[in-house]
């Protein structure tokens, strides 16, 4: 009988697959909100002198927010929601991991010669890699520490194949 794990959806699924576009959205409306306002009450002058030097570096300051602001909620919302909604399953000689859009990867038990965690977590939450090797071909997945009862999962695993994860 097959186990299934599996990862909790904690956002709706449209948000999950939509949410970069909805960021980045928001940030050039804000880039245009400061370019309007700059062209609405900015005093333009092409000579060079320190009042161009200051509407220069807000402009700098105001477009690496409205691109870096989105590129960091991204970053840290795919690394700790990118799963959601995803499900792993243990039959008798596979592990199935199936994402929430229905795609499927598979690894032969018997294959799996590795389970560790990285060793440095740039990320949360942190990543625990399971890899599989046969002869010259090597596949790896990973599982985080949001999957529901991830101990259990990695103590059935270790169990199936005979391998001990690696935790820090």
């Amino acid at each position: 009988m097959p186990e299934v794990f599996y990862y909790p959806m904690s956002y709706p699924a449209f948000w999950l697959d939509y949410y970069y576009i909805a960021t980045w959205f928001a940030g050039m409306l804000f880039l245009a909100l400061v370019w309007g306002v700059f062209y609405r009450y900015g005093k333009f002058s092409y000579g060079v002198d320190l009042g161009c030097f200051w509407k220069t570096a807000l402009l700098v300051l105001f477009t690496t927010l409205s691109l870096g602001g989105p590129m960091y909620y991204n970053t840290k919302f795919y690394g700790g929601h990118g799963q959601d909604g995803d499900s792993i399953k243990i039959t008798d000689s596979k592990l199935l991991y199936i994402d929430r859009t229905g795609n499927e990867k598979q690894l032969v038990l018997s294959h799996i010669t590795s389970i560790y965690q990285e060793s440095i977590t740039y990320n949360p939450p942190p990543r625990i890699f399971i890899v599989a090797a046969k002869s010259s071909v090597r596949d790896s997945l990973f599982v985080t520490t949001n999957l529901h009862e991830y101990k259990r999962f990695l103590s059935d695993l270790s169990k199936r194949t005979g391998i001990e994860a690696k935790l820090r």
